[in-house]
């Protein structure tokens, strides 16, 4: 029997657009956060990164908090769209402080200003409105090929948006005086187009009821849970575990890569490759996302799909290093390009494993906690991607970098090449493992078995598309 379906094809892709806003905010700061902090503003790299890591001691607390509670919100507008709507107000506001530390501060108020705005923007506003937006994809559709269609949806948005950023800032920030007041002037720009982008996509689509959502149950007093079981629920889901994980090092994986901007200026002698390396990154990752929803249904499930990809990706990025020590940069465009087309069906079908995640603590546990549930993302991308970026500033500083010099020491060309070679390397082997114990699909069917519970199963490639 086929699903109900319960979305229109504009709902998918005004879903989708959503992440234009959240990589307006994510690949502009990790790209160019650090270069900006060191090159413009004058901070040591090592400070920058400490005062990072201490960032993201808040974070874990802040993302089970704001699950929790988008979980406990009634509203006309539903449980997350009024936290994916207003949480980007705050993000815009702080994206720009984070751009904009003032050049006449000194050197301890130059940190302070930018670890207040570098915490409340992830901490806070950027928590509320990710993980809010991813959640929706459990909340306006019941459907699990419309849920693995958004996640395509929405990382051809994400991965454009990227790609874009990490193409032209350079370029625009130039053409907009090269100094701090310009990397100021651009991230107004970007905050203002991330906030309309943001309003459309959350008006864009419409949450199920809650009776609907629990299959016609209605929940009774007893199934109130607070913050401290929400935690405890998750913990015991040893899927979201490994999700968690799996972000975690993507966002390790995509720090090394941004750090690239280093690699490109001191090694390859050529900042603008940073630019051409973002299309042979993305550009792959876009035409995987398009045949992702094709590729689930044909091997009629994600798991096998996200574990091969991923020894593409690493076989891929091996090569990049055999490249690299080469010389070539050509070769290591292409070899880049060919482990992106395997990280891809992992991003497009992500969200939608995180659904059958949330279907599972609600197997075993009897509790539905959408919301929570996907703190994995939001908790995966902040602190993979705060950690990432902190590795590098200590990186960086451990080899001798110091950004306003003319020339840097053998040392810190060394650093910057196992940085970018060999680390993400590392990241993708151990995500490809992760991805191996990782069939949480396969789970539910067995528990909705023991359960007498029919299923639609995914029988043809075209009912996907």
């Amino acid at each position: 029997m086929e699903e109900k379906k319960y979305l229109k094809w504009y709902n998918k892709i005004g879903y989708g657009s959503g992440d234009i806003a959240g990589n307006v905010v994510y690949a502009f700061l990790t790209s160019f956060m650090m270069v900006y902090l060191t090159d413009s503003v004058g901070l040591a790299a090592g400070v920058v990164g400490t005062l990072i890591a201490v960032s993201k001691l808040f974070d874990g607390f802040t993302d089970i908090f704001f699950g929790s509670m988008i979980d406990k919100t009634h509203s006309k507008m539903g449980k997350a769209k009024p936290w994916m709507l207003y949480g980007y107000i705050g993000c815009a506001i702080t994206l720009i402080c984070c751009f904009a530390v003032p050049v006449s501060l000194g050197t301890t108020a130059k940190y302070a200003w930018f670890f207040i705005s570098y915490t409340l923007l992830n901490g806070v506003f950027y928590t509320a409105n990710n993980i809010a937006y991813s959640a929706l994809t459990s909340l306006i559709t019941k459907n699990s090929k419309e849920r693995v269609q958004m996640g395509s949806y929405r990382f051809i948005f994400a991965f454009s948006t990227s790609l874009l950023i990490q193409a032209i800032t350079v370029g625009f920030v130039d053409k907009c005086g090269g100094d701090a007041a310009a990397w100021r002037t651009v991230a107004i720009i970007y905050a203002i187009i991330g906030l309309v982008v943001n309003t459309i996509s959350a008006l864009s689509v419409k949450e199920l009821p809650e009776e609907e959502l629990n299959e016609g149950e209605v929940k009774d007093d007893n199934e109130k849970y607070g913050m401290v079981q929400a935690f405890k629920l998750l913990v015991k889901n040893k899927y979201y575990m490994m999700i968690c994980g799996t972000y975690i090092l993507q966002q390790l994986y995509g720090a090394m890569i941004g750090a690239g901007i280093y690699y490109m200026t001191w090694v390859l002698k050529n900042k603008n490759l940073f630019g051409q390396f973002a299309w042979a990154v993305n550009i792959p990752l876009i035409i995987a996302l398009i045949f992702t929803p094709t590729l689930v249904g044909k091997w009629k499930g994600m798991y096998k799909l996200n574990l091969r990809g991923y020894v593409l990706a690493v076989i891929g990025r091996a090569l990049v290093v055999v490249a690299g020590y080469m010389g070539s940069v050509p070769l290591m465009m292409a070899f880049t390009a060919l482990a992106a087309l395997g990280q891809g069906p992992w991003q497009g079908d992500m969200n939608a494993v995180i659904a059958s995640c949330s279907e599972y603590t609600y197997l075993t546990q009897g509790k539905r906690i959408d919301g929570t549930m996907y703190s994995c993302t939001s908790l995966g991308v902040k602190i993979g991607g705060g950690i990432g970026t902190a590795v590098v500033g200590w990186l960086l500083e451990f080899s001798g970098y110091i950004g306003t010099n003319a020339t840097q020491p053998q040392s810190a060309l060394d650093m910057m090449q196992f940085m970018y070679l060999w680390l993400p390397l590392i990241f993708d082997v151990l995500i490809m493992f992760v991805l191996s114990r990782m069939n949480v699909e396969d789970a539910n069917k067995k528990l909705k078995a023991e359960k007498g519970i029919v299923t639609d199963e995914v029988t043809d490639a075209s009912d996907i598309n």
